[in-house]
């Protein structure tokens, strides 16, 4: 516990930045249905693509501190699949100004943190709506998570550090009920981690926790488009 406490009260010191406020999400962000190579693929991205525009409308109005990325959201195969296991996957850049504290801790803290923070908040978001979880096309969930290495950048380029969490369906739906809590979802999940474009492998992450970060963080001066609410 102790340990959890430590590494919540350093990520506590991360401040993000706001993000520049443009009118509306960018489609593009959503992986067309068309672009899939294989029927399964084309039919979750048909079938549920007004949840996944949704979902995009949420992380850019509900989150202004973390960026997507062109066909940041879609159904992909999880990494080292050897079947046409098709996982719905966000892929977020979290903006936050440095801390020393945070930077001083080992990278499976630092993994823990964000996974800790980020990770329930997602799959939340993400089964919005009960007919992606419900459906039987879909294998499970990956939420890939990236910020900047809190060092000073290699030839003045910056590195970011980045997990990608895979997360079968079974045990994301016992995590979302409430029958398991985030240490199980942890323990079952797995993570994969990167030093800039150096791959770790799998990694053990450090302690986990609750982190309601995302249900109360405000970014100062931050005005939610007419029309828009967040839950």
């Amino acid at each position: 516990m102790r340990g959890s406490l430590h590494v919540a009260a350093a990520l506590a010191l991360v401040f993000m930045t706001s993000a520049a406020v443009v009118a509306a999400p960018q489609g593009d962000r959503v992986l067309p249905a068309e672009q899939y190579t294989t029927d399964k693929g084309r039919r979750l991205g048909a079938t549920h693509a007004r949840a996944l525009h949704d979902l995009n409308a949420v992380l850019y109005h509900c989150w202004p501190w973390v960026e997507t990325q062109r066909a940041s959201i879609g159904f992909y195969r999880p990494k080292n699949a050897t079947q046409d296991d098709r996982y719905l996957s966000v892929r977020i850049f979290i903006e936050q100004d440095a801390s020393p504290i945070f930077s001083r801790l080992p990278f499976e803290q630092r993994a823990a943190a964000m996974f800790s923070r980020y990770v329930g908040p997602l799959l939340r978001r993400m089964t919005v709506s009960p007919a992606v979880a419900a459906d039987p096309n879909l294998d499970g969930f990956t939420t890939i998570l990236e910020w900047t290495k809190q060092a000073a950048p290699a030839g003045g380029r910056p590195i970011h550090e980045t997990i990608a969490v895979f997360v079968d369906k079974a045990t994301a739906i016992e995590y979302l009920s409430g029958r398991i809590d985030i240490k199980a979802l942890a323990t079952r999940a797995r993570v994969l981690g990167f030093d800039g474009e150096t791959a770790l492998g799998a990694i053990t992450l450090g302690p986990t926790y609750d982190d309601n970060f995302v249900s109360t963080y405000k970014v100062a001066n931050y005005q939610l488009e007419q029309g828009v609410t967040c839950q």
